[in-house]
């Protein structure tokens, strides 16, 4: 998995290309906390995601729950595969998820 940070003032863009796996999920999850420091707004760009594991989801949970704490977070670009992983395990209902929007 590839992870790309963009800084804009106090906004974080991170974009995921890959798998978020029991692989993957630790090294992200470093490279989050390494990162929110000062940090209001938090942006996971999903786009290039082509799938998540429950330990993937481990983290963007952790992830959430410091961000409350200092501001806000959402994900975006999400496929239709890994949308279904975030609706089955009702993530949907706790965090700030969009659906990838197809190109017309």
């Amino acid at each position: 998995m590839n992870i790309e940070k963009i800084l804009n003032g106090t906004e974080l863009t991170i974009a995921l290309d890959g798998r978020l796996d029991a692989n993957t999920a630790d090294e992200l999850e470093t490279e989050i906390v390494n990162s929110l420091e000062g940090i209001t707004g938090l942006i996971i760009d999903l786009d290039k995601l082509e799938y998540v594991s429950s330990a993937g989801l481990r983290v963007f949970l952790l992830t959430y729950k410091k961000m409350v704490k200092q501001g806000e977070m959402k994900i975006v670009n999400v496929n239709e595969d890994v949308m279904s992983i975030f609706e089955m395990t009702e993530f949907t209902d706790i965090l700030d998820i969009n659906k990838k929007e197809e190109n017309k």
